[in-house]
């Protein structure tokens, strides 16, 4: 017996409570909605997640706010997809405005920082709660323990690009599928349990997940039309060498390269920002980063404080708050629109392609290196976290990582008391020692 069909009004009160505690960057949300979507609410089934998962992580921009518009459509169409894609970034963008404006007006935070201080260690255990239960599910023989070890070094020891290590091993699935197609298990290979999710592979595929060439025209001119049309009224209106003009030309074309995720981004959008177009200082984006962080939603979520900043710094002929204001909304509109585009453009012939051997021998063994580059994201931020500027170690940020998890694995406590206990930690712990 699968589990019922969620409400749209359910469904808006789990993405708005997502968008509120995904903290952790994309690795510690695909953590939080596998753990909520698979395994908890059992609206999503394992494969499917996998399944759009691996899509994800091939397109470019934010990969987990594209992943939360896809289950979102899977569940309630169109309309679930925005809201999902919307109410997974609404609170972060409102919350990081706020910040930005401190930041410019007073100078840092102190209690941001204290409270980030225990989330950090949380978020930690999250994603390697994530890759334990992704692991255990996506590694099913000792190839795709391979593969996923093989994805780690690429990208831990040796830098690889993060497009390279996707392709590469979407290539040996493709491959390997052919030759010893025992190796790359297909989805939907498990057996069906007792209680089912409400969309798993076994489940009929609904009316609006076929693709139709109609439906891509629209789609496609409808998202155009909306990414396009604030960008066009900046340069009519300031001029289209205005800061919010360029803002919308440059970021447009960033959202079309950001694979990989926000770290693969920065450097090429720190050097325009900084040197090109002089909107913030290397400190002013380092300082953006921390912000960030600090904020649930996408880490790509920088990008509107260098906006909010490139506004406040060079207002042309309005106030410097409404310049940044602007800046920061023009910023956010064309990094997120191009992502409601690719999921409602593609995800439909993606769906359709679930039974296609080849496909699914290429994205076995894309979830298994998705498993190690999550295991790379987690180390990194671990590293970062236990040994800050390879410094001394951090033994509360390793004893409070230590009892998230055990929070999580053994008393089977949910995300949200463990990420806000772990905040609080954070802010007394500053209080004891201030």
């Amino acid at each position: 017996m699968s589990a019922p069909h969620p409400t749209f009004r359910e469904a808006l009160r789990f993405w708005f409570k997502l968008g509120l505690i995904s903290f952790g960057g994309p690795s510690g949300q695909i953590a939080i909605m596998h753990t909520e979507l698979v395994e908890k609410k059992k609206w999503i089934g394992e494969e499917r997640f996998l399944h759009a998962l691996n899509y994800c992580m091939l397109l470019p921009g934010p990969e987990a706010t594209q992943l939360a518009t896809y289950c979102g459509w899977l569940l309630h169409r169109t309309w679930g997809g925005i809201a999902a894609g919307v109410l997974f970034v609404l609170p972060s963008a409102l919350l990081l405005w706020f910040l930005s404006y401190i930041y410019v007006a007073y100078g840092q935070v102190a209690w941001i920082a204290a409270a980030f201080d225990g989330l950090k260690p949380a978020v930690t255990a999250i994603v390697l709660t994530a890759v334990w239960r992704i692991g255990q599910r996506a590694l099913k023989n000792g190839f795709m323990w391979a593969l996923a070890a093989a994805a780690f070094a690429a990208l831990f020891f040796f830098h690889a690009p993060f497009p390279a290590v996707v392709a590469a091993a979407a290539a040996t699935g493709f491959a390997g599928g052919k030759m010893l197609p025992q190796w790359f298990p297909a989805a939907g290979a498990t057996k069906p349990t007792a209680n089912t999710a409400v969309i798993d592979d076994r489940a009929t595929a609904s009316e609006h997940t076929r693709p139709s060439w109609t439906r891509a025209g629209k789609v496609l001119a409808v998202s155009l039309v909306l990414w396009w049309t604030p960008v066009i009224a900046a340069g009519l209106w300031q001029g289209w060498h205005s800061t919010l003009a360029q803002q919308g030309i440059f970021f447009s074309k960033a959202s079309l390269v950001t694979f990989g995720g926000a770290y693969t981004v920065l450097p090429y959008v720190g050097q325009q920002t900084v040197e090109h177009f002089g909107w913030l200082s290397t400190t002013q984006m380092l300082d953006g980063l921390g912000l960030a962080e600090t904020t649930p939603g996408p880490l790509i979520m920088v990008l509107q404080f260098v906006g909010f900043l490139g506004g406040w710094n060079q207002p042309g002929t309005l106030s410097p708050l409404v310049s940044a204001t602007l800046g920061s909304a023009m910023t956010t509109w064309t990094t997120f629109v191009p992502s409601f585009l690719f999921i409602f453009l593609g995800a439909p012939h993606i769906e359709q392609l679930r039974g296609v051997a080849w496909l699914n021998h290429a994205l076995s063994a894309v979830t298994a290196a998705v498993v190690g580059v999550i295991l790379n994201l987690a180390v990194w931020f671990g590293l970062h976290v236990f040994f800050p500027g390879n410094s001394a170690t951090d033994w509360f940020a390793i004893a409070v990582c230590a009892t998230a998890l055990a929070a999580m694995q053994r008393f089977k406590i949910g995300v949200i008391p463990v990420v806000l206990a772990s905040a609080a930690l954070g802010v007394v712990k500053h209080a004891l020692l201030a």
